[in-house]
């Protein structure tokens, strides 16, 4: 039996309407969205709508047309901060954001001057709402926070964080790579401005979609430009959403993977997937604390966290214990510093990296179990006495 244990990187598997769909479409339609006026390129054109509208209604975000479609969340990332960021503002972000964004305001820094503001959490990567407001100044133009850490799990207070940044009139971003599909998201209510997501993760989608959700009323420079199917006489790229940050062919198969996605979300229910989640999480951490050596972090609360627990044991190479287990075991875990070496930093596995495992709604407390034995039988395979 195999455990797959790595759906902080990407959900597996994929609820079969996912498949279904994607399949239908490249079997019988395949035509381009806004690419032409036939009967296929039309149904296209709707089911890309359609896709739009069910994203905004997913996040309560009122309107469809500034859903846009990107190939994922780091894309997203680059074209809401390089689009809306200029030359000396200041953005206020958090200490433990994923290379997605810390890369992207890293060239921010060095090509433009933005200047970042990196508010500090506590070891657990919690950050307090009165800690950002103490990070604002009269240049900041730009809050952005990831709504929970790839490394840590831990969920920032985006609510309360939005509430504070809509009264000082600050845009909010929230990269919710790892909450879309495991935590209810409301725009309106938590005063999320720029919404980035993935269809990969949590939302239940393929690979190579992801997109933001955005205000109207920012003012965003294009990443891209090209061709948008409409306006082609136009010399330069339309003022007007989608086609302002939509450049090229999408990928409508990704689009109609990431709505059957959410259909599949919305018929399960959220509150349903992220209860079982909870479930896991806490039968995990109880097991895993039975492992001889075993070093756990982040809060250990799983109403704290979205699912996803790092650990090291003692003495051990983390590249080591993943490759045990995935060659010996048939258990999928991931190790290093998963693309967020801030994070590292406050848990103090900067130098070593350390194991994560992220659970999903397909695992079981059967997929824990097989995991826990395979870090037994590593133990006894590599000899208690060298790892502890």
């Amino acid at each position: 039996m195999v455990a797959y244990l790595d759906n902080a990187a990407t959900s597996f598997p994929k609820p079969s309407n996912v498949i279904e769909s994607m399949t239908a479409f490249m079997a019988q339609n395949g035509a381009t969205s806004g690419r032409g006026a036939y009967q296929k390129a039309l149904l296209s054109d709707q089911l890309v709508f359609q896709a739009r509208s069910k994203t905004a209604r997913f996040f309560n975000h009122p309107d469809p047309k500034t859903v846009v479609f990107t190939k994922n969340v780091t894309e997203a990332v680059n074209i809401a901060l390089k689009g809306f960021l200029k030359s000396g503002d200041q953005v206020v972000t958090s200490a433990v954001e994923h290379n997605a964004v810390w890369r992207c305001l890293k060239m921010l820094e060095k090509n433009k001057g933005v200047c970042i503001n990196v508010v500090p959490a506590d070891k657990n990567g919690q950050t307090s709402p009165e800690s950002v407001e103490r990070a604002l100044t009269f240049k900041t133009k730009l809050i952005v926070f990831n709504h929970a850490s790839n490394v840590l799990g831990t969920v920032q207070p985006i609510q309360a964080i939005g509430e504070m940044a809509n009264l000082r009139h600050i845009p909010l971003m929230v990269d919710t790579a790892q909450t879309a599909g495991h935590f209810p998201i409301d725009m309106q209510d938590s005063h999320i401005d720029i919404l980035a997501f993935t269809g990969h993760k949590g939302l239940m989608g393929p690979m190579g979609i992801g997109g933001l959700v955005l205000s109207p009323n920012l003012d965003i420079e294009p990443l891209i430009s090209g061709g948008t199917g409409g306006d082609s006489a136009y010399p330069y790229q339309p003022d007007y959403y989608p086609n302002h940050l939509e450049a090229g062919t999408l990928n409508v198969p990704g689009i109609i993977g990431l709505s059957s996605g959410i259909d599949f979300i919305n018929e399960t229910g959220l509150e349903g997937i992220h209860s079982k989640i909870k479930m896991l999480y806490n039968y995990a951490v109880h097991q895993l604390d039975t492992i001889p050596g075993i070093e756990l972090y982040g809060p250990l609360d799983a109403q704290k966290t979205v699912g996803v627990i790092p650990f090291n044991l003692k003495g051990c190479p983390p590249e080591e214990i993943a490759f045990y287990l995935d060659q010996k075991h048939h258990v999928m875990i991931r190790a290093g510093l998963h693309c967020a070496p801030s994070a590292h930093q406050l848990m103090g596995t900067l130098e070593r990296g350390a194991c994560r495992i992220g659970l999903g709604y397909y695992n079981s407390k059967m997929d824990v179990d097989q995991l826990v034995n395979g870090l037994r039988g590593y133990l006894r395979n590599k000899g208690a006495v060298l790892c502890i």
